[in-house]
């Protein structure tokens, strides 16, 4: 057995980080989301994040099996990003990743973490609100996190109808 390992990420991580967003977001395919699944993230943008120390990757013995990327929108943690490769799906690594921000988010004295997702993918919003996560009401929204939804209301194949913003107070 692997032991597991959340660390922060590294530059010299950033274009495995691409492979394993690539890789997890295959499976928008069997959604009938392909452009969703077209997605690549920038190398530049994801260095970016490293620089600013906003993301974790996780470790299965030495391969980078996947990354989260948070930052801080309306006083809260919020998970902009967070990816499996799908050779190492249905271990919990995502959700060990999530309680890691979570903490993160809970040491800077934050009083949430949120994230944007999905409402009825089965590992978007149903995953999610196992995880203890529920649906922020539109009035509930600070501007940082409308801004952020509006922003991804913009890329391909996300449809704002479908999406919603989560909340789990800490």
């Amino acid at each position: 057995m692997h032991t597991l390992v959340i660390r922060p990420a590294r530059p010299a991580d950033a274009r495995r980080l691409v492979v394993v967003e690539v890789e997890a977001g295959q499976v928008f395919r069997t959604v009938g989301m392909a452009r969703v699944a077209e997605d690549v993230p920038r190398v530049s943008d994801l260095l970016e994040a490293i620089a600013a120390q906003r993301i974790w990757v996780t470790e299965v013995g030495a391969e980078v099996a996947g990354y989260i990327c948070a930052e801080v929108l309306d006083g809260n943690a919020h998970i902009a990003q967070v990816s499996v490769a799908p050779a190492h799906a249905g271990r919990a690594l995502g959700r060990s990743m999530i309680e890691h921000v979570e903490q993160w988010g809970r040491a800077a004295g934050l009083r949430a973490t949120t994230l944007t997702t999905f409402r009825d993918v089965p590992w978007n919003g149903p995953y999610y609100r196992r995880l203890g996560y529920h649906v922020l009401s539109d009035d509930l929204v600070g501007p940082e996190l409308a801004r952020t939804m509006a922003h991804e209301a913009s890329l391909p194949g996300i449809d704002a109808a479908l999406r919603c913003a989560m909340v789990k107070p800490h």
